[in-house]
């Protein structure tokens, strides 16, 4: 017979920020076991429910016992089971012994060969789990599982029997295990499992008796006044705060939304205000404040400006909620308070105080202080502007000043904010419009898919602060291994790609990385790593492109040629994608595949290649015919090539199809006289070179 089965942990309020991750392990952990004991199905409805202080899961179709199976088990060599007088021998009663088969004897046993020996095996019926015997140990399983790094150990006293130690993600209240209207004599964490489970600690009834599993979410909300599907009610809190918002517009992250459903059980939004003078502070300030220190949500304007007004999600239902919204209130204007007064201590402080500071700072003990990193980052920014054609002064002045905020009063308290301030207190100096940018926009690229910065300033100083972290964490042994990246370096690099690439900058990409990486001299803990970073940040741009969908093929014939500059990657790509779509393309990347096997091959065995073509040693006609193509074609491509017009650069080797394929079918390469294969070998290295000038494409044969 099967039955839903319900399965509730009342327990102390859980870790809010956890409870989404808790409740899918949970609910999954029990399905998944009882799948293994053969007592759900695979396929089974399983809906799992969360609240601040409750775990539930309901499974349909739970089996009271599973179906015995036929087992067959290898137990021992015929000849160790056996004595010298071919009864059984002390290991076999031993081992049939500990299998739990001490009744069975020789007779019980059946002889099968494996090719090499005699074994004996056993045939046994295995009895089907039984719900109720083993639920117990599938909680203490799943319990153990659960992604939480650090449960609670507490005591209980059970009766007159001494204090037990248990240990879950938050001490255990209630046991509620229904198999359909069933409870089943489970006892786990000390508490023996009923039908009862509390309702809502304000509202609704405080004890309540669930008849059946399956109507355990709706007495729930109706008796209790809990909504225990932690979906149902974050849907309710995103439409509440939709709908009180009227005109204004909810700014609504998303692990603000998840962490409020896990706080409440029955939610409802309230609105509430806030003094208009504090609107005088940087609007991103007050909005962190009432998210992280209040869980409040904050509105804004048609215009994204912030409003005086915010929502709050309550776990109480009133018809009165004046004091609930005064509360509220009250409690927000201290916080705004201290926000306001670091903002208005900051300004009193100059940029150039700030930037000394830093000099206090450490940034790493190998790579000396923040201050000395201001420096190296303005000289990269001093650079940079050199090779783009921008005028040095006001990025240096942006690397200059980019950082200084991290000495804020205002980022000691929201470490989130660094840039954002940066860009506040730069603009009340009077800094530029664009180095006042910079110190927002060179964080950017944030995260992936975050927008590049917009200004030329704020490009260069991104570029100078991230390169400047790759090249020296990467020059002191802290590069990325495995999952670990503390210093972040896959994200800057990746930064720095899509920098490159997306805004055109033709920048030598080796250039770049040594005349960063001279900024470094005379650290003595510093070890050259430009050509390590650059080979990382191809890795980078190489999956970059997959993931813009590029073929496999195309990406590594354009990047085996080791390009330098990042800007011209996605023009050769899209060469080589209308190269390979013309009927020449699959015989002449084959051709130019064994050119290179050839030329791989002579190099390996110290083959000489002449210096030059000589056409006096070119005996054969269709050795002949190739060089001429090659005459032909060579400065068409070249020219396209030095005009970075790359598909007319391959297009145009098309017209040596026919004199390749003819060279390779007719002319033996590794000629007896040594002028002669020299001459040929220095033939196929020209061909090489001028069908490679844009990308390798002997990657494209199959």
């Amino acid at each position: 017979m099967t039955q839903d089965l319900l399965i509730e942990l009342l327990t102390e309020e859980l870790p809010p920020k956890a409870l989404t991750k808790l409740s899918s392990a949970f609910a999954d952990g029990v399905h998944t076991t009882l799948v293994k004991l053969g007592l759900a199905a695979s396929d089974a409805v399983v809906h799992p429910y969360a609240t601040p202080r409750r775990l539930a899961v309901c499974i349909s179709g739970i089996a009271t016992q599973a179906q015995d199976e036929q087992k067959r088990e290898k137990i021992l060599p015929v000849k160790v089971g056996l004595d010298a007088e071919g009864k059984a021998s002390a290991s076999l009663i031993k081992k049939l012994a500990a299998m739990g088969f001490a009744d069975k004897t020789v007779l019980d046993l059946d002889i099968e060969s494996d090719g090499k020996q005699d074994l004996f095996y056993l045939t046994y019926t295995a009895k089907g789990a039984v719900l109720h015997e083993v639920l117990e140990n599938v909680l203490t399983e799943v319990a153990a599982k659960l992604p939480i790094p650090k449960v609670m150990t507490y005591q209980i006293h059970a009766g007159t029997t001494a204090a037990q130690d248990v240990a879950f993600v938050r001490p255990v209240k209630r046991v509620l295990v229904l198999h359909g209207a069933d409870v089943l004599p489970v006892t786990v964490f000390g508490v023996k499992a009923s039908n009862v489970t509390d309702g809502h600690r304000f509202m609704g009834e405080k004890s309540i008796n669930i008849p059946n599993a399956r109507e355990y979410a709706h007495v729930l909300r109706t008796q209790g006044m809990v909504e225990p599907d932690l979906n149902v009610r974050r849907e309710s809190i995103y439409e509440q705060l939709k709908n009180k918002a009227g005109a204004n517009q909810v700014i609504m992250p998303e692990a603000l939304l998840d962490e409020v459903t896990a706080l409440t059980e029955y939610p409802v939004v309230y609105k509430a205000s806030f003094d208009a003078g504090f609107l005088s502070v940087p609007q991103e300030c007050l909005i962190l404040t009432m998210q992280t220190n209040q869980k409040y949500f904050a509105m804004t304007d048609a215009n994204g400006a912030l409003v005086n007004e915010f929502l709050v999600v309550s776990n109480i239902l009133t018809d009165n909620p004046e004091q609930i919204i005064e509360g509220n209130a009250r409690v927000v204007r201290p916080r705004l308070a201290d926000a306001q007064f670091f903002f208005e201590q900051d300004k009193k402080k100059t940029l150039d105080d700030m930037v000394a500071k830093l000099g206090h700072v450490v940034y790493h003990n190998k790579l000396g202080s923040q201050g000395e990193r201001v420096g190296r980052v303005q000289a990269i920014a001093a650079y940079l502007s050199g090779v783009l054609g921008v005028e040095a002064t006001d990025a240096k002045r942006a690397a200059y000043i980019a950082k200084a905020d991290l000495v804020s009063d205002m980022v000691g308290e929201f470490p989130e904010l660094q840039g954002i301030m940066g860009r506040y207190y730069a603009t009340h100096h009077g800094e530029k419009i664009e180095v006042a940018a910079a110190c927002a926009e060179h964080y950017q690229p944030r995260f992936a898919g975050d927008e590049l910065p917009a200004t030329a300033i704020g490009l260069i100083t991104a570029l100078a602060d991230k390169l400047e972290t790759l090249v020296g964490i990467w020059g002191i042994g802290l590069q990325p291994t495995g999952e670990k990246d503390p210093f972040a370096l896959r994200r800057h690099a990746l930064g720095v790609v899509r920098m490159m690439l997306e805004k055109k900058l033709p920048l030598s990409l080796t250039e770049t990385l040594n005349a960063v990486q001279a900024q470094f001299k005379g650290h003595a803990q510093f070890k050259p790593a430009a050509t390590e970073v650059k080979l990382f940040m191809v890795e980078r741009l190489k999956g970059l492109l997959k993931d813009q969908g590029y073929a496999a093929a195309h990406i590594e014939a354009v990047l085996s040629n080791n390009p330098d500059r990042l800007d011209e990657v996605t023009e050769k790509i899209a060469a080589v994608q209308a190269f390979a779509v013309l009927p020449q393309a699959e015989n002449l990347a084959a051709a130019n595949k064994r050119c290179v096997n050839i030329l791989r091959k002579a190099a390996e065995k110290n083959e000489a290649i002449a210096a030059q073509v000589d056409e006096a040693l070119l005996a054969e006609s269709a050795e002949k015919a190739l060089a001429a193509a090659l005459n032909e074609v060579r400065p068409s491509v070249q020219k396209a090539l030095e005009a970075r017009q790359y598909q007319n650069a391959l297009t145009a080797l098309a017209n040596l199809r026919e004199p390749v394929d003819a060279f390779f079918a007719d002319v033996m390469v590794m000629a007896d006289d040594a002028a002669v294969r020299a001459n040929r070998l220095k033939l196929l290295h020209d061909l090489a070179q001028l069908m490679n000038g844009v990308a390798d494409i002997s990657c494209l044969a199959a």
